[in-house]
């Protein structure tokens, strides 16, 4: 396995690798199971395979947020090395961003004003600009995302089809702990005692009857929640505990 660290020797040996059949995985490293199912289907899939560990400042509406966000680069890399992982791409701030936060894609109004972009003033937009230049990097035929995140695997399918980018977004399902928590870097934050309490957000949502009762068990168990609502067929909700933020989404029963 292949690590880099600037983007000009990745660039070289992008070049190197020519027509080859690129799939790749975009992370912001503190991996889990989750990233490791992603990471592990675009090995089965494709001839090359790619990682990004990069935590994207843009993205963070809150500074403490991102100095809290867990980095273990080194359990990472060890982690996709045991997956067959051919290349990562590890790049600092400078190099992803070498003029600043300076060209922006802007996200559209849909996005901006429900959930995650409503709640997360200038959240799509970093995450689209990101995605965006790692996506003409690493110029992959697949890219995977998890479905934990489908507000923004939404917008970034909707975004690579507007820009005409030759890549098939491709959505992979939830994976989740034995609780039912969905994995994610942040429950790492949690202590033992949060961390079976916040198994009951996937509990509420596939057993409550509509958001406003979801919404209201939510609290009484201790969250502070952000929203609960429902789009596209699916429950979603973002609530925090113990002062961290936990997003989910479920499907709605079929009618």
């Amino acid at each position: 396995m292949r690590v880099w660290k600037t983007v000009p020797p990745w660039m070289e040996r992008r070049r190197a690798l020519g027509g080859k059949d690129l799939g790749f995985v975009p992370t912001m490293g503190a991996l889990h199971e989750g990233h490791a199912s992603l990471a592990a289907r675009c090995r089965r899939e494709s001839e090359t395979s790619v990682a990004s560990i990069f935590v994207n400042p843009s993205q963070f509406n809150d500074p403490r947020d991102l100095d809290r966000y867990p980095r273990t680069l080194e359990t990472d890399l060890e982690l996709l090395e045991s997956l067959g992982v051919d290349e990562v791409l590890a790049p600092t701030v400078n190099d992803l961003y070498p003029m600043g936060y300076c060209f922006r894609v802007e996200a559209p109004e849909e996005a901006a004003s429900i959930m995650e972009g409503f709640h997360r003033p200038g959240f799509f937009q970093g995450v689209m600009t990101v995605v965006l230049k790692l996506l003409n990097l690493v110029r992959p035929g697949r890219a995977y995302f998890g479905e934990k995140d489908y507000q923004q695997l939404r917008v970034i399918t909707e975004m690579a089809r507007d820009f005409f980018l030759p890549v098939e977004i491709v959505p992979c399902a939830t994976v989740r702990e034995p609780s039912g928590l969905a994995m994610s870097s942040r429950n790492r934050l949690l202590s033992a005692e949060g961390r079976e309490k916040a198994a009951s957000l996937y509990r509420t949502l596939t057993g409550a009857s509509d958001s406003t009762q979801a919404k209201a068990m939510l609290e009484m168990e201790g969250f502070q929640v952000d929203y609960v609502e429902e789009h596209w067929r699916r429950r979603f909700a973002a609530a925090s505990l113990e002062g961290v933020r936990l997003i989910d989404n479920v499907p709605l029963p079929k009618e």
